[in-house]
């Protein structure tokens, strides 16, 4: 509860994704995967790449979602009307899509690091996946950073002389 007169309580609104935050994700991800792979990778199969071709289709969905919100909210000619419940709900897609993107490119540096510094065959065949996992989970991390940005509301032009801002505002 707020203390102000008027009720008003604290700004309801979404922050913008924190790139701190992405990265201490992703080097704690990168730190899991690299003890993981180092305890179990004896036991392990080879790494799949089903998980990197859904992180790139993502990605490219994200990033037409980007371009279209984009001038849907910039009212560009030829683009139909924004729906602000959509941009609400494109908003925590990519929120979302950011930090597992960041997650996953972290997890799969580690692996990349761990597996660059084994000698053995199998290794050696399981470095492009992990090289396809840090590209694709990046290209979605930057999809959703751009959805998310352009979700933002333009700013208002600076009002000329004369509208009627003063009794919008409860003056007459």
């Amino acid at each position: 509860m707020s203390n102000n007169p008027g009720g008003a309580g604290p700004d309801p609104s979404l922050r913008p994704t924190s790139l701190s935050a992405l990265v201490v994700a992703a080097l704690a991800a990168a730190a899991v995967g690299w003890l993981l792979l180092s305890s179990f990778y004896s036991e392990m199969p080879r790494l799949p790449w089903l998980p990197i071709i859904v992180l790139a289709a993502l990605a490219v969905a994200e990033a037409f979602l980007a371009q279209n919100t984009a001038a849907r909210i910039q009212r560009k000619p030829g683009a139909p009307r924004v729906d602000p419940l959509a941009v609400a709900r494109y908003v925590v897609l990519a929120k979302a899509s950011s930090l597992a993107g960041a997650l996953f490119a972290g997890f799969s540096a580690g692996l990349l690091s761990w597996l660059a510094l084994e000698p053995t065959k199998a290794a050696r065949g399981d470095i492009p996946a992990a090289i396809g996992g840090v590209v694709a989970a990046l290209a979605l991390t930057a999809a959703a950073l751009w959805l998310e940005r352009a979700c933002r509301v333009p700013k208002e032009p600076d009002q000329k002389d004369g509208d009627d801002s003063g009794r919008r505002a409860g003056r007459s």
